[in-house]
């Protein structure tokens, strides 16, 4: 499971997976299009058999010492199996390379899961944005990661907890 930077061929089957996961306010495809184009951003998708089950957007211009996770999609069929935690830490690795030093985003509150992993990984909460998602009317919650912290953390863990003696 490796994840590879995504292409306007993966346009089609990135939409045919957010309008299945974010069935009201899923992105339109010239916005997703504009993404896949824009400079400022990396997307990366995750295939498995031939088919696309994941997802993961960031936005970071280049020089800016803040970015964004635009987006995160696993296929329903696939989750729970790690690779919502690769998508995410994929784009925070390509974060850290473009210089930021934190990100940002916003997570629905009626989605505990999504907000376990981002915590998980070290976001923290900010606040919260009352009726954000709509037509839903269900909070966005806005989180904020020390990439510089993260990445400390990653680099000093050990990579095979068993070999400590």
């Amino acid at each position: 499971m490796i994840p590879r930077a995504a292409t306007g061929d993966d346009l089609g089957a990135i939409m045919a997976l957010e309008r299945a996961s974010f069935p009201t306010d899923a992105w339109s495809e010239a916005m997703m299009r504009a993404e896949l184009a824009s400079p400022h951003g990396r997307y990366v998708v995750l295939e498995e058999g031939g088919r696309l089950v994941g997802y993961a957007g960031l936005r970071a211009p280049e020089g800016s010492r803040q970015g964004d996770v635009q987006t995160i999609a696993v296929d329903a069929g696939a989750r729970g199996a790690g690779r919502g935690r690769l998508l995410l830490t994929t784009i925070l690795e390509e974060a850290r390379d473009r210089g930021v030093h934190e990100v940002f985003l916003e997570v629905r509150a009626d989605n505990p899961v999504a907000a376990g992993l981002y915590a998980s990984e070290g976001f923290r909460e900010l606040g919260r944005r009352p009726r954000y998602y709509q037509p839903d009317d269900v909070d966005a919650i806005v989180m904020r990661l020390d990439l510089r912290g993260w990445a400390h953390a990653r680099a000093v863990l050990p990579s095979d907890a068993g070999a400590c003696t």
